[in-house]
């Protein structure tokens, strides 16, 4: 597979976000995510288009496929934190509105890099369905929100061992670590001191759970009114 050599590309990708005005804390965040690994990730052909018979949206295969994954859930994840922040429940407090601010602009983030790196292989943009949440809800935005950071956190970890590349990998890495900080700080919000409960940290090997992408899909997709097709993921 080959890999575009990351200078050029990062370069162009800072001077954008430079000439958007972002502010310098976002800013900083887009920069620390583009400026990650000395390789701009590079991909293959994914076939995006096979989006006929009720197939589905093609993810594609290899490293692309993977990638497309990611991008996928990245995708859920900003509509979700991005609705949170235009609609914040009844008694939000200063607090909490910060913390999905934050997360917010750091899915955000992740979305937009994905779709950069994968250029013309990158999905078309997904439909969500959230008519199961209750934005109004305090108790229904933090359960979501905890399901979503759980399973972003449990899918990279799944899909790690699936890519080739090793610049795809330590993004991989450098992004389900933010996932992960994004899981603590929402599950303390629900509860005091469960940001490592047994229910994602197995106590004897001191690890988090991993899943497959169909796994992954299967869950994710009661929020997605796109229907994905992953049957050319790699899978060992």
């Amino acid at each position: 597979m080959e890999i575009i050599k990351g200078k050029t590309k990062e370069t162009s990708l800072v001077d954008e976000l430079a000439q958007a005005q972002l502010s310098r804390r976002k800013f900083m965040r887009y920069a620390g995510i583009f400026g990650a690994s000395a390789a701009v990730i590079g991909v293959a052909s994914c076939g995006k288009d096979d989006n006929d018979n009720n197939s589905g949206i093609n993810l594609g295969s290899g490293d692309t496929g993977i990638l497309n994954y990611a991008y996928a859930l990245e995708q859920l994840e900003a509509a979700f934190y991005i609705q949170v922040a235009t609609t914040p429940y009844s008694g939000i407090t200063t607090a909490e509105t910060t913390y999905f601010t934050d997360i917010r602009d750091h899915e955000i983030a992740h979305r937009e890099f994905f779709k950069t790196v994968l250029a013309g292989n990158a999905i078309p943009a997904l439909e969500v369905n959230f008519t199961s949440i209750n934005f109004a809800s305090r108790d229904s935005v933090l359960a979501t929100a905890k399901a979503f950071e759980d399973l972003g956190v449990s899918a990279y970890n799944g899909a790690g061992k699936l890519l080739t590349t090793p610049a795809n990998l330590i993004i991989a890495g450098k992004i389900v670590s933010v996932e992960a900080r994004h899981a603590a700080a929402i599950r303390d919000l629900i509860a005091a001191n469960s940001f490592a409960g047994n229910d994602v940290v197995d106590a004897a090997s001191g690890l988090d759970k991993a899943r497959t992408p169909s796994e992954v899909l299967s869950i994710a997709g009661a929020y997605l009114k796109s229907k994905l097709n992953a049957s050319n993921l790699p899978t060992s």
